[in-house]
């Protein structure tokens, strides 16, 4: 049997890269090929669409709650008995620490399917209103809620298989059939997802297609094709952009989950010697390629100084390095071109204010796309650095004079992912939360992230959430239904 993780999956079958053209997947960490995965031409794209249609048109998918809940199951079941080979795939083609593959990058996200399993038993698909009088008639009201129809998933590199599972598991449980297309440079977990799938389930040819291109132009399809009902998509701020454009030609459903330039603000009463050490070294979490990732750091003017110094001696400490040692927090960016827009955004930083620890390419391996954990510091709030999504080991300090200022910093950006307040009064900081405007927000280091959440962002970090009751409802279309109180 072919290896895990190489054949893409369209209406039931399954194809690997004999025979057709394929591409590398590379190994960020060692920048060897780990294997050749299949490059989907237009007509690929058109059958896996196709094939989505005629399952959600014709098949018992998106009316049969229970079997969609006994599939969800078995799909579940697989990911749990081949977890050791994704381990692997997960960390030789995203580069991510195999510590965390005991979390979000594999183990969390393979257990979240649960959610969805069991809120297909409790949704409430349909209910009635009440009755209502008109022109003599009393008329009774249902209010259904139906899957949307043909879903394309487009997910990112930095965390593959959960943002995979995420939106699939979503879609599928909502009823719809699914056209998955993972980023070119971490194929195989998806691939495995499909191939898993067509394996261990009986989840009907055409619900599932998992797609594999390098070719950009082949995404354009996906989003604008007028048998495809809803998009949803996992990416830069810029890429959402245009796949809103493409969209908007057939005014498709759209759920987008964009950048982040996440602030950390220390209220003026915050003990940094508590704080800074807990938030620091978060920003290294799998070399900073988080959108979430609480990339800035504003605390008092007066505590400034202290702040940049302890912030620089916890980056430091931080372990980073070869990503299938359990020990590291960090191992490399996904590519050369990330790692050379990275460096980009420090040498900016130097022209306009200090690195104070870090700031380059690492010289500890002569292989691999390694970037030393790296402290900003003396740049002005409006400075690229502070406004743009860097997505690497990188934090930026800011100052602020009062608690205005303080929000105005921490919502100067054009995004709202995440953020986080820390005060010893928790009033005043659930407070400075309830007015800051982003997604998501952690008061004194209380957890948000959880699969009952609903996670997602304002401005241009997106449209719609993800988990929760609400990443359902991402894929459920409204109906409403009148008839005589006496029928």
């Amino acid at each position: 049997m072919p290896p895990l993780g190489s054949r893409m999956l369209i209406d039931g079958q399954l194809f690997g890269p004999e025979g057709r053209r394929s591409f590398a997947n590379l190994d960020p960490a060692t920048e060897e090929v780990i294997g050749e995965v299949p490059e989907a031409e237009a007509g690929d794209v058109e059958r896996a669409i196709g094939a989505a249609r005629r399952a959600f048109d014709t098949s018992k998918w998106s009316a049969d709650v229970a079997f969609r809940r006994h599939c969800l199951t078995q799909l579940q079941a697989a990911l749990r008995e081949h977890a050791e080979e994704l381990r692997d795939l997960v960390v030789s083609e995203a580069g991510t620490p195999v510590a965390l593959t005991h979390g979000i990058q594999l183990n969390g996200p393979i257990e979240f399917i649960s959610h969805y399993i069991g809120l297909i038993d409790t949704y409430e698909f349909e209910r009635a209103l009440p009755d209502v009088e008109s022109r003599g008639q009393v008329s009774s009201r249902l209010v259904r809620r139906e899957a949307a129809g043909v879903v394309v998933a487009i997910t990112p590199w930095n965390y593959p298989l959960y943002l995979a599972i995420a939106k699939v598991s979503a879609a599928l449980a909502a009823g719809c059939t699914v056209v998955l297309k993972p980023a070119p440079d971490t194929p195989a977990t998806a691939l495995a997802l499909g191939e898993l799938a067509a394996r261990h389930t009986d989840i009907p040819a055409g619900v599932l297609n998992v797609i594999t291109t390098t070719d950009n132009s082949l995404a354009g399809i996906l989003t604008s094709h007028p048998d495809v009902d809803a998009v949803t998509l996992t990416g830069s701020t810029a890429t959402g952009r245009k796949v809103m454009a493409a969209a908007s030609e057939t005014v498709k459903r759209v759920t987008l989950e964009l950048g982040g330039k996440s602030a950390a603000v220390l209220l003026q009463d915050a003990d940094v010697s508590a704080v800074v050490p807990m938030v620091a070294g978060t920003v290294c979490v799998h070399a900073g390629q988080g959108c979430a990732a609480l990339t800035r750091l504003v605390v008092p003017r007066a505590k400034y100084d202290e702040t940049v110094a302890l912030s620089a001696a916890v980056l430091q400490r931080v372990p980073w390095g070869d990503p299938r040692d359990p020990a590291n927090l960090m191992g490399p960016v996904v590519n050369a071109r990330q790692r050379d827009s990275i460096l980009a955004y420090f040498e900016s930083a130097r022209q306009g204010g200090r690195i104070v620890t870090g700031g380059k390419r690492s010289d500890r391996f002569d292989r691999g796309y390694y970037i030393e954990p790296t402290l900003i510091a003396d740049v002005d709030a409006k400075s690229a650095v502070a406004q743009e999504e860097i997505f690497g080991p990188a934090l930026v300090v800011l100052a602020y004079d009062d608690e205005e200022d303080a929000l105005r910093v921490a919502d100067s950006t054009i995004f709202g992912l995440s953020g986080a307040v820390y005060s010893p009064d928790t009033e005043r900081a659930l407070d400075f939360a309830r007015r800051m405007r982003t997604g998501t927000v952690g008061v004194n280091g209380g957890n948000w992230f959880d699969v009952g959440s609903p996670f997602g962002g304002y401005k241009q970090s997106g449209l719609g959430r993800e988990w929760g009751t609400e990443g359902l409802e991402e894929f459920l279309e409204v109906k409403t239904i009148a008839f005589p109180a006496s029928a």
